[in-house]
């Protein structure tokens, strides 16, 4: 079981192409009130983004920048440029019908492709919630393929065929993946103590993925460390340094997390999903729900499938 996809699955962390923006001088855009993730790719020119708080910095051709929890930012021709509030009708609109949003006068210079994440927050377990405010990549990623499709994109965009749309938004998803890979791979120490740091410590990888592959499993640390071929003691130490709690706590809210998801999308009764992770009995399955999301497994079915309740919307500007 490969673990990182198996998380994204289940959270629903899903991209959509946005608007494209196109650019020419002396512009700047304020966007503000965002919540889900917002992503930007740089194809051509140049471009400035600003966070409150921080200097603004320089965007160069190729590079990406993902905002994982929507932080208010801005996007500018230059770092002391007017900044205006976003037209949101516009956005909007451009959005829905993949087109382009145009800043400034004069001949284009910048060209920007804008994605939006969404996922579910049935879902303890995110992914986008444990990156830093903004993730900026470089264009030298080489070996990530980050730049490969990113030109994908740009040229899918060109040249529309049939299902491009379709193209799109799966390259949109990938380019999530390659950008958590070289974050991974630079970012290792960063990452400890979260659940993306668990991907590189081999000993709790491998422990989470036993998990992960047979939920419903009556586990115990004992028996997850005789797996392993480890003591009871180093895997307790390990997977608590490395994943920030322990073997049963992380067990008991994944657990939680599919129970969620399938109160939720399915007509199951409580005897089979309680079955499904691990529980013998309605009762204690019920008693451990109650406890991790203020709610019984029957009155959270209720909530759940509220229309606002079913996802985190995506990022507004793009």
């Amino acid at each position: 079981m490969d673990l990182l996809s198996d998380v994204l699955a289940v959270t629903g962390v899903r991209g959509t192409l946005g608007a494209r923006i196109e650019a020419a001088d002396a512009w700047g855009v304020r966007w503000s009130g965002i919540r889900g993730a917002a992503f930007y790719a740089i194809t051509a020119g140049t471009a400035w983004l600003g966070l409150p708080g921080r200097p603004p910095f320089q965007l160069m051709p190729g590079d990406v920048v993902l905002l994982p929890n929507g932080a208010e930012h801005t996007l500018s021709s230059g770092p002391d440029t007017e900044i205006r509030a976003c037209d949101c009708e516009a956005a909007a609109q451009a959005k829905a019908e993949a087109g382009v949003l145009r800043f400034g006068s004069g001949d284009v210079q910048t060209h920007i492709l804008g994605a939006s994440y969404e996922y579910d927050p049935a879902v303890s377990i995110q992914i986008l919630t444990l990156l830093p405010e903004v993730v900026h990549l470089r264009a030298d990623n080489s070996g990530s393929g980050l730049d490969d499709t990113v030109r994908l994109l740009a040229r899918e965009l060109v040249h529309t065929q049939v299902a491009t749309a379709v193209v799109l938004n799966r390259l949109v998803d990938v380019l999530l993946v390659q950008l958590l890979r070289v974050l991974l791979t630079r970012q290792a120490d960063e990452l400890r103590g979260t659940w993306l740091g668990v991907l590189g410590d081999p000993l709790v990888s491998v422990a989470m993925t036993k998990l992960h592959h047979d939920p419903a499993r009556a586990w115990t640390v004992d028996s997850l460390a005789a797996e392993l071929a480890v003591s009871r003691t180093t895997l307790s130490r390990r997977f608590l340094s490395v994943a920030g709690e322990t073997p049963g706590g992380y067990l008991t809210r994944w657990r939680m997390d599919l129970a969620a998801v399938r109160l939720r999308d399915s007509d199951e009764p409580l005897e089979a999903i309680a079955r499904s992770v691990g529980y013998t009995s309605v009762y204690a399955f019920s008693r451990a729900f109650r406890r991790a999301r203020s709610q019984a497994p029957g009155q959270y079915r209720i909530t759940s499938r509220a229309p606002d309740q079913r996802r985190a919307p995506a990022a507004a500007p793009v």
